[in-house]
């Protein structure tokens, strides 16, 4: 059975549950969220029938705003505490530790920030939400001398995003320092199978454009990047699934490769892949794959035949978040149009309400890869030039 929850459900993803016959649990959220007239829908009543009848149910959120919803109704199975796992960042560096015992972090709660002596632990290390989404509230410290003005940064945010989401999707009440991990990011879908076996159902090469910057806002797939780290990439998911013990799980992992060659976790994202429904469908627009469907009917994707004639090409996911520095609600317009025009062959726009949400929308977009300027041009970008 799926769950869908705001902020955001694709039209994709509705043709995908409706074409499919895929359960939809009837939340009183759910009701109001559009979806397609023949969709499948089952009462929470149902729901929970199912879900204390039955085994290895293949479950699936486009939203951790459910994870609630799941904590509080399914409490009678392992479910909500293997999503904690995961969504707690302090749980999942405890369960991790096995496989990366010399990993540093620690958790402080917020009102301990201002007294905490960064001085006495080792630089650089990236502070973050405890219990976090969507890169809010996490910056990179490289010097005792930033800590005061980036405290002040992270207060500052938190009064900002109050109320955007569920505790259990952001909880500032908690964070957690942690070593600054180096090398190059990637966005990774993926699965654990009924049997426990990790399936890798698309990665993206996450760009930055500095060394400084934590914002999200280009990731690409492409032929390469999906032939150069497929398999290595399934056997670091499979370690995961080995210490977390989980089954029909979809995942939304962010790693890096550091120097050395060793893949380090980032986070990993539990009951679902790129939030917003972006990473899934973008990698159905790339390669013809649907990633809901091959979790839902348990596929390994046949990569070799679907990676065929894509040689030359990148297709990246633009997030437009608000790096504008001023307020949404301050903003009059976002000009889209402008936007698409500095694009060589956008996909698909998706405009976001940008005066509830941080983010004024997202961007599908295909590019040769002679031309990566394009797209190093919009991660350069404040995208003040867009607004009015």
């Amino acid at each position: 059975m799926f769950f869908i929850d705001r902020p955001y459900v694709s039209d994709f993803f509705k043709m995908t549950v409706k074409d499919n016959g895929i359960p939809v649990v009837g939340t009183a959220i759910a009701k109001n969220l559009d979806l397609y007239n023949g969709t499948k829908i089952i009462t929470e009543e149902e729901a929970i029938k199912i879900v204390r009848n039955q085994e290895d149910l293949t479950i699936y959120t486009t939203s951790e705003n459910a994870i609630g919803w799941i904590a509080e109704h399914f409490s009678f199975c392992d479910l909500p505490g293997k999503i904690e796992l995961f969504k707690n960042k302090l749980q999942f560096r405890e369960m991790t530790r096995s496989i990366y015992p010399d990993f540093y972090f620690k958790e402080l709660p917020v009102e301990e920030l201002k007294d905490f002596r960064i001085d006495e632990i080792p630089l650089p290390v990236i502070i973050k939400p405890t219990v976090g989404f969507f890169s809010m509230g996490v910056y990179k410290l490289s010097n005792v001398s930033e800590w005061d003005e980036i405290v002040c940064s992270i207060l500052d945010e938190i009064e900002q995003v109050k109320g955007l989401y569920p505790e259990k999707v952001l909880d500032t009440s908690s964070f957690i320092i942690e070593q600054c991990i180096g090398g190059e990011e990637f966005a990774v879908d993926a699965y654990f199978n009924n049997t426990g076996e990790a399936v890798v159902v698309s990665i993206f090469r996450h760009t930055f454009s500095s060394d400084t910057d934590v914002s999200d806002r280009v990731y690409t797939t492409s032929k390469e990047i999906m032939e150069s780290n497929l398999d290595e990439f399934t056997d670091f998911a499979a370690k995961i699934g080995a210490v977390s013990g989980v089954k029909n799980f979809p995942v939304h992992i962010e790693l890096r490769r550091e120097e050395d060659g060793t893949l380090l976790p980032i986070e990993v994202n539990p009951m679902r892949f790129g939030g917003w429904c972006t990473t899934a469908d973008m990698t159905f627009k790339a390669y013809g794959l649907n990633p809901y469907l091959c979790y839902y009917q348990q596929q390994k994707p046949d990569w070799a035949e679907l990676l065929k004639g894509k040689e030359g090409k990148l297709f990246s996911l633009v997030v437009l978040d608000n790096s504008t520095g001023i307020r949404g609600e301050e903003i009059v317009k976002f000009d889209y149009e402008k936007l698409l025009a500095t694009f060589e062959k956008p996909l698909e726009l998706r405009k976001i309400d940008y005066t509830t949400y941080p983010v004024f929308g997202f961007l599908f977009v295909e590019t040769r890869e002679d031309n990566f300027a394009e797209l190093k041009h919009i991660l350069d970008s404040d995208l003040k030039k867009f607004i009015a």
